[in-house]
């Protein structure tokens, strides 16, 4: 893996905070999608406990946490300042991600966090720098290099020679639009933070980038929650230039005036191509076209909960670090400010890895 992979995994994994017991104790922020998802995970292991859920509305929460014989709290102050938790998992709205994962790790909990870690760069740096002087471990979740799309071609990249176009575009009809969080851009973020994995994918295979160009259209701009404005539909699309010549091509978008779905990577290299279609894969080259083998999308957030929870049992390595994901965050803040200015934005190298967990925990 690209950026924090190697002697600084290593590092990683003996330099972990660990949880002095035999089940890591589990509170949650947030009862949407994915945190039940996370919660039929935890059910599920006889190494870890939900103990309590803190949520937006109030019925709503109570009815989440029965379901998983858990507490349900009035808020997520209340949750984060419970002494009774080693973890917590924030899983809620995008913009209050950092402000949730700050509390959290001030009051000495681990934290994993869905991507991204905060809307801008700059916060998600203080958070790290937070969770090294807390002796935290902090993980931002990206399951997309779990799957088996991204496997797929990771394990195909070779065969092609040297990579040097790629294109990667999702697209997702929504009609009518939703009046929700995930269509406002002030709760969401910009479209390439709030759907930070596009980039993700991409920097892992390819490694850093050097500049970007980026567009952003928004659509039928109307009232949505807590009197912020919603769109109904987003185009984002970005040009990236890597450090190592490879040209991607970006693109995301979701709602309304969209009309087919797609999900589909294609990389061209100097001895074939790779197309990834969905869930089918084709490789091509002198010898013609031959699918490969894509593997399932299923059960990723069960594999990131279980290896979070041998990692502060045991120590055993985690997939992605932090610093990895603020990388994907600093580049996504590069697009973001051309799409501003209109202009190419230049991105800094990747810094030496600053979050390394000390090897004694508190708790």
């Amino acid at each position: 893996m690209y950026y924090g992979g190697g002697d600084a995994a290593e590092e990683w994994v003996m330099a972990t905070p660990r949880v002095e017991s035999d089940v890591v104790r589990v509170g949650m922020v947030g009862t949407g999608f994915v945190a039940r998802l996370r919660a039929d995970a935890l059910r599920a292991s006889d190494r870890a406990s939900l103990v309590a859920v803190a949520g937006h509305n109030t019925a709503d929460t109570q009815a989440f946490a029965a379901q998983y014989n858990a507490v349900a709290v009035d808020n997520w102050q209340t949750l984060v300042d419970r002494s009774d938790l080693d973890l917590i998992v924030v899983c809620h709205i995008n913009r209050d991600h950092s402000t949730v994962a700050a509390a959290a790790l001030e009051a000495n909990h681990h934290v994993v966090v869905e991507y991204p870690l905060a809307l801008s760069a700059d916060e998600a740096q203080l958070l790290l720098t937070l969770a090294k002087a807390k002796q935290r471990l902090l993980h931002v979740e990206h399951i997309e290099l779990l799957g088996g799309t991204h496997l797929a071609a990771k394990a195909s990249l070779e065969a092609i020679g040297q990579p040097f176009y790629a294109r990667y575009c999702t697209l997702a009809p929504r009609r009518p639009a939703p009046t929700t969080w995930t269509y406002c851009p002030e709760l969401f973020g910009f479209p390439l933070v709030g759907a930070l994995s596009r980039l993700h994918r991409l920097i892992d295979c390819f490694g850093p980038v050097a500049r970007v160009y980026c567009q952003n259209h928004y659509s039928d701009l109307a009232p949505g929650p807590e009197g912020l404005t919603c769109y109904a539909t987003c185009l984002c699309t970005a040009q990236l230039t890597f450090t190592s010549g490879l040209i991607a091509e970006v693109t995301y978008g979701k709602g309304e005036a969209l009309w087919q779905t797609t999900r589909r990577l294609e990389v061209i290299g100097s001895d074939g191509s790779l197309c990834l279609d969905g869930d089918q894969g084709a490789l091509t080259d002198a010898q013609g076209t031959r699918a490969i083998e894509v593997g399932s999308r299923r059960g990723l957030f069960a594999a990131d909960t279980a290896q979070v929870i041998e990692h502060l049992l045991t120590g055993q390595t985690l997939y992605c670090t932090p610093e990895a994901s603020l990388y994907t965050l600093q580049v996504a803040s590069a697009a973001q400010r051309s799409a501003a200015t209109g202009r190419v934005v230049d991105v800094a190298a990747p810094r030496p890895a600053p979050y390394s967990p000390p090897s004694e925990s508190p708790r």
